[in-house]
């Protein structure tokens, strides 16, 4: 099911599937900033990230000795939401523990996604509630996909993304099927801030950087439409589109761990950069989506 909110500026939908953003226009001109999905390209337009980010090492972990096996990204994207409450500009769509999920991931919790809109911006956020008997252990993350060019405006290359300010960003180093090396470098020298947008960045697939500044803005110096993304509590921010085509858009990864690494099926216990959350206890992590 598709539901809608809107205010004085943004009419915005959300799929009851994946708790997935469809659309975000502008009332004021109609700009589409959010891309629309195409399987020529990728057909997903911005998948809700849990309890993992990115893949598993031949798609399977363990837990106390149980061997599980997880579809990349996790079970949210794929999974059908329940109507938890809205308002004219504010909706909660949540997931809860049953037989589906457990197949995969073998806790009891709920997963909420609350989209808020406040002028121009669509906040996006993940409560996750432990509902268990022991430690829930997850990661959150987000995948909205953006139209490039901005309103048909000018071409792929006449864009960039610029963070607020300059750092040392660090590029995560990833083997040919995308799991972890460990060997992490500077993604510029001199430090990040202005990255120019052509389509042969990603024929390796994804950037994905960190000690990077918690803001980037999708925009063109040809005109005046924007995205900006805000992501405090997220430590990886990443660029992606399917690799080696001219695809019209750019997805912004905001995430809290990253996939596998190569060559190792993980312990959920000892998986790095998991939130291991005790048992009783509530987590919350919000982005933002502000358009111009």
């Amino acid at each position: 099911m598709i539901y809608f909110i809107e205010n004085d500026y943004l009419f915005v939908k959300v799929s009851s599937r994946g708790a997935e953003l469809t659309s975000i226009k502008n009332k004021d001109n109609g700009v589409e900033y959010l891309w629309q999905g195409d399987e020529k390209y990728w057909a997903g337009q911005a998948p809700v990230m849990f309890p993992i980010c990115g893949r598993l090492y031949e798609g399977k972990y363990t837990y106390l000795g149980k061997e599980y096996t997880m579809p990349n990204h996790g079970i949210a994207r794929a999974s059908e939401f329940a109507l938890l409450s809205q308002r004219d500009d504010e909706i909660t769509l949540s997931l809860e523990a049953n037989e589906d999920t457990k197949a995969h991931y073998p806790f009891d919790f709920i997963f909420n996604v609350t989209f808020k809109l406040t002028h121009k911006t669509v906040s996006v956020t993940y409560t996750v509630i432990n509902k268990d008997t022991k430690e829930l252990i997850f990661a959150v993350g987000g995948h909205p996909a953006f139209n490039v060019p901005l309103n048909d405006e000018g071409d792929f290359e006449d864009y960039y993304v610029e963070f607020d300010s300059k750092s040392d960003a660090l590029r995560v180093d990833f083997s040919p099927a995308c799991f972890c090396t460990k060997d992490d470098k500077l993604f510029t020298q001199g430090g990040t801030k202005r990255i120019d947008l052509k389509h042969s960045l990603f024929d390796d697939d994804a950037i994905f950087l960190y000690n990077v500044d918690k803001s980037i803005t999708l925009k063109s110096d040809l005109h005046k439409y924007s995205v900006t993304l805000k992501y405090d509590r997220m430590k990886y921010l990443g660029l992606w589109h399917m690799p080696k085509t001219d695809a019209p858009y750019i997805c912004i990864e905001p995430w809290s761990s990253i996939p596998a690494n190569e060559g190792v099926i993980d312990n959920l216990l000892t998986k790095e950069e998991m939130i291991h959350l005790p048992v009783g206890y509530s987590y919350k992590n919000t982005y933002s989506i502000s358009v111009k």
